[in-house]
């Protein structure tokens, strides 16, 4: 087709009548185009010509350049102020990037040793490496903001690193004063909950005693055969020994594992009041169970594991496990605001997620809570003694290397 035929408006009338099937388009650059649609509105005498003929010449720019109509109108405009028409800025691949590929794999990393916590957990841990163990591969990470994060996790430079998998679950029974757990403010009111590790051909894998204080988030992890009385009484009994804080209260659902005179005397007689959750109000025990989920599962899944496991596992908690979740895993603590209506609202901000440790440390007069013999000199001892991430990592070796031990023989119901 040669352009330069058409001379008058009836022309172009003519060629867009049998140019609607075709859709011709102009084969050029962009300034090109630019050159072409300036000399076409002159050739017609846009400015001057009909309101009717102003809308033939738009349609036919519009058809031979395949810019769509708001951009040849903004071109005409510009065309009507300057009597010409230029690229007024040059095209841009997107905005450049902040993080870096090798951010991206470090944020990656982190979520992999610490099993997919929360984005503002994941902050916490990114902030805390930068600025309290000095850790410069974070500078960029340590200001990311927590939407971001997400974003990050579901591009496709993360997605090619990792991909994560989910599931969730629950227990019931009857003695202990049915109330609503209250602490008043102090530590030492643990939650406790029991979590099946599943079965194999009908037969029972091992147990999980979950026990977490409900103001701190101090949070101890027992691995047992059974949850019967010969071996809860014990476990519990290593829950209260782990506990650096004086324990006085125990809330649980109304499993009978708990819920039985064994338990209810050995609570007895360590002046510990143990109490039960009441009907229609699931969220009495809410943070043990919650913390089933975000621990618990995250850690040792649903496979089954043989009974005899049980002490190998029991190991890993109080050495590796335990001391990660307590030293160097920021919890969410609430902020409780009252509104114009006098109603309290609780607010997670990312300023106040502390480790339970810290929570504890922070308490008004937290010695006065202390066990006899033990002093925030070796907690604090303990918790300085490696970075966030190094604990995790040497959690995770240990925790690979018992499932290498447990998973050598054929799985087999014991």
């Amino acid at each position: 087709m040669d352009e330069f035929e058409i001379k008058r408006l009836k022309d172009i009338e003519q060629f867009l009548d049998g140019a609607v099937k075709s859709h011709p388009v102009l084969e050029c650059g962009k300034d090109e185009v630019y050159a072409w649609i300036e000399r076409t509105l002159r050739r017609f005498d846009y400015l001057r010509v009909s309101k009717k003929a102003k809308g033939v010449v738009r349609r036919y720019i519009a058809q031979l350049s395949g810019y769509s109509r708001q951009q040849v109108t903004r071109l005409i405009a510009q065309y009507r102020q300057t009597n010409r028409l230029h690229r007024r800025h040059r095209t841009v691949n997107g905005f450049k990037s902040k993080y870096t590929p090798a951010d991206i794999k470090l944020l990656a990393g982190v979520d992999k040793l610490v099993d997919d916590v929360s984005g503002t957990t994941t902050k916490a841990y990114c902030h805390r490496m930068y600025d309290l163990f000095n850790d410069a591969e974070y500078i960029r990470l340590k200001d990311i903001s927590v939407s971001h994060i997400y974003n990050l996790r579901g591009g496709k430079v993360y997605q090619r690193i990792r991909k994560k998998f989910t599931k969730t679950e629950g227990v019931k029974i009857s003695i202990g004063k049915r109330c609503k757990p209250s602490t008043n403010g102090e530590p030492g009111y643990l939650r406790i909950d029991s979590a099946h590790q599943g079965d194999m051909d009908g037969k029972k894998s091992v147990y999980h005693i979950n026990a977490v204080d409900q103001e701190t988030q101090w949070e101890v992890v027992i691995t047992i055969e059974q949850i019967k009385g010969k071996f809860m009484i014990p476990a519990l009994k290593s829950v209260l020994e782990q506990i650096p804080f004086v324990v006085k209260g125990v809330h649980a659902d109304n499993g009978s594992e708990y819920i039985n005179h064994l338990v209810a005397k050995l609570l007895n007689e360590l002046a510990i009041e143990l109490t039960k959750s009441r009907a229609r109000h699931s969220n009495d025990n809410a943070l043990a169970e919650s913390k089933n989920n975000s621990v618990v599962r995250k850690t040792f899944g649903y496979v089954y594991i043989p009974k005899k496991f049980a002490s190998l596992m029991n190991k890993f908690n109080e050495k590796d496990l335990n001391p990660c979740l307590n030293f160097h895993r920021p919890c969410h603590f609430p902020t409780v605001e009252i509104d114009s209506k006098g109603k309290e609202r609780k607010r997670y901000r990312q300023e106040d997620m502390m480790t339970p440790y810290e929570k504890f440390k922070s308490m008004p007069n937290a010695e006065q809570y202390l066990k006899d013999g033990i002093t925030f000199e070796m907690l604090e001892a303990e918790a300085m003694k490696e970075s966030d991430m190094k604990a995790w990592e040497k959690m995770q070796k240990a925790r690979s290397r018992m499932f290498d031990i447990i998973f050598a023989e054929p799985t087999e119901a014991a």
